[in-house]
């Protein structure tokens, strides 16, 4: 994806896993939601789902995948829509070149003239510490495993274009309403490291938007990504989808006027809740927009490696 440029770009969509997902019930599966130690979103399911191998290697100039790719794609999403119908319903595939073991799916909302995107994508990458090898892989191939987790990063974008060639759906610019978030670098010889404001500006966002002193760690709803406000989406239905598009909506056009001070003030200052930019905004922010995140809590526990997890233990 052509983030960079503020294009998403689709290069080939899989006829038989779209097949598949228009039958999808909105309602079905089994899972729960939860978020592990580096601050990743994941499902829950009762059984472990096998993940095939699949080539790491994959030339970006081709923007269609392998026969091989396919096939074993296929037979995985085959599964996951089966057990997770209601995570997948009403979606499409995208298949992403750059990043071949993250597929994504989408669906485009439309409130008034302005347009939305949801992207979800699956994380494929083996991870040692919640996957359970079944075949190794080597320098060419990931390892065939199983898991009962399935790491996923769900978005609401906002697009300030939708491009078509005649009937059919060749990609979205994305409404980039951000300035540049790189500021530098610290650190020297191997160990320069970029410095970007994206993490404080995540923080700023959904400070605002949540009752002062509710416990959302490691969850944050508003998000700096793609150089424009977006939201993380955590209810995954159809019906969650289409409610996380308008709080979007809100969102961004509330922090709309104040989006020059908050990136200024933050180029200067780490992230507080003591700033007096964000004391003052967080003081215009309606009470019926702080009281809806009343209901959302997270439980801590050790998983079965002793290793700290979060689940989501509301209905939210």
């Amino acid at each position: 994806m052509e983030q960079v440029l503020g294009e998403i770009r689709i290069a080939y969509s899989d006829p038989d896993i779209n097949a598949l997902l228009k039958s999808a019930d909105p309602t079905g599966g089994v899972f729960t939601r939860h978020f592990n130690q580096s601050e990743e979103f994941f499902v829950k399911l009762p059984e472990p789902f096998t993940v095939p191998s699949f080539s790491i290697h994959h030339d970006v100039r081709l923007r269609e995948p392998s026969d091989d790719y396919r096939t074993s794609f296929r037979a995985l999403a085959t599964e996951l829509i089966e057990r997770l119908p209601s995570v997948f319903a009403g979606l499409t595939h995208m298949f992403d070149p750059a990043e071949t073991l993250r597929p994504c799916f989408f669906q485009v909302y439309r409130i008034g003239e302005q347009s939305y995107l949801y992207l979800m994508r699956l994380d494929l990458v083996f991870k040692p510490q919640s996957h359970q090898v079944v075949e190794k892989g080597s320098n060419d191939r990931s390892p065939v495993y199983q898991t009962r987790d399935l790491v996923i990063e769900a978005d609401v974008i906002p697009l300030s274009s939708v491009v078509r060639t005649e009937s059919k759906l060749e990609g979205f610019g994305i409404q980039q309403l951000i300035s540049d978030t790189w500021i530098g670098e610290t650190g020297r010889g191997y160990f320069v490291q970029g410095i970007w404001l994206d993490t404080e500006l995540t923080k700023f966002f959904s400070k605002l938007f949540v009752p002062k002193g509710k416990r959302m760690y490691p969850y944050f709803p508003v998000t700096s990504k793609y150089r424009t406000i977006t939201h993380a989406v955590v209810g995954l239905t159809d019906e969650a989808r289409r409610r996380a598009v308008p709080f979007l909506h809100r969102v961004q056009r509330f922090l709309l006027p104040n989006l020059d001070e908050i990136q200024e003030v933050l180029k200067g200052h780490e992230f507080s809740e003591d700033l007096e930019t964000f004391e003052r905004i967080k003081g215009t922010v309606p009470a019926e927009w702080l009281a809806a995140w009343d209901d959302f809590k997270l439980d801590v526990y050790l998983n079965e490696q002793e290793m700290k997890e979060y689940e989501l233990a509301s209905s939210f």
